[in-house]
């Protein structure tokens, strides 16, 4: 009797052991969950880097939650219209807006953070057609494809004003790579994760014949956008640009955009 008692005590002990140590790290997890300040975020659909959709709503979206879970905040993303999200924030609805590129008019409204993220837009040409550039000059008498309202920096907004090469916009980079294989355009400027996320996810019949140019047109810094609306603003920033750094410092910053070269984000 006395050896039964002993050993449903070592089996006892022996689960204890075993379950007891992990479930009490998820408690402390939950604890530590539960202790995160909420903060409101807006942010505009760009596939990869912000999507509703996607796990984690995207590589940027995960890089800034975490980034303020380190700092002590729980973010929960708010997916808008870029106008929207952009008004909405400057009115102080949300704490931040994610993310936006350096303007002059901004700055009116709203606080940068530090880089949170570099674009790179290449372009995207027809594989059977050869395309090379070096040189805007290169580009003369080609009719290129592009966004609405979008610049791709000064040099190429002032070689377009000069008529070097003519530039037909539309309101997607799913149509203007439909423009492309119909032969209405010879090549368009795009963010190169964006554009291969867009062949791969809307138009994989499509992506066999298409290719990128190596030479990037405009490597893009984006920011996270604090309101000056909101009070709490220039700290929350100074808190967001420290832990930003540390992540960089560290290694960890450069994980994220790893795993969306790997498609953990798709």
């Amino acid at each position: 009797m006395l050896k039964t008692v002993l050993f449903y005590a070592v089996c006892l002990n022996l689960i204890l052991f075993v379950f007891g140590r992990p479930l009490s790290a998820h408690a402390t997890e939950a604890r530590e969950r539960s202790t995160l300040i909420p903060l409101q975020l807006s942010a505009g659909e760009w596939p990869p880097f912000l999507s509703e959709s996607l796990p984690h709503q995207g590589v940027v979206a995960h890089l800034l939650s975490d980034i303020f879970a380190a700092a002590g905040y729980q973010v929960s993303f708010t997916f808008l219209p870029w106008g929207r999200a952009y008004h909405d924030s400057a009115n102080g609805k949300y704490a931040a807006t994610a993310v936006w590129m350096q303007s002059e008019d901004r700055t009116r409204d709203f606080l940068y953070s530090e880089p949170v993220l570099s674009e790179k837009f290449v372009f995207f040409h027809l594989k059977k057609r050869p395309f090379d550039w070096q040189q805007l000059s290169d580009l003369r008498g080609l009719h290129l494809g592009g966004g609405l309202g979008y610049s791709y920096g000064p040099a190429f907004d002032q070689a377009l004003q000069m008529a070097v090469f003519k530039m037909s916009r539309v309101g997607s980079t799913e149509q203007n790579f439909r423009r492309l294989v119909a032969g209405r355009i010879d090549a368009f400027a795009e963010e190169i994760s964006v554009g291969y996320h867009t062949l791969n996810h809307q138009l994989p019949g499509l992506a066999d014949a298409i290719s990128h140019h190596p030479k990037p047109l405009l490597i893009n810094q984006s920011f996270l956008l604090f309101p000056h609306k909101m009070p709490d603003s220039m700290r929350l920033a100074a808190l967001f640009n420290q832990q930003l750094q540390q992540f960089k410092q560290s290694g960890r910053y450069q994980t994220y955009f790893d795993r969306l070269a790997r498609g953990d984000y798709q």
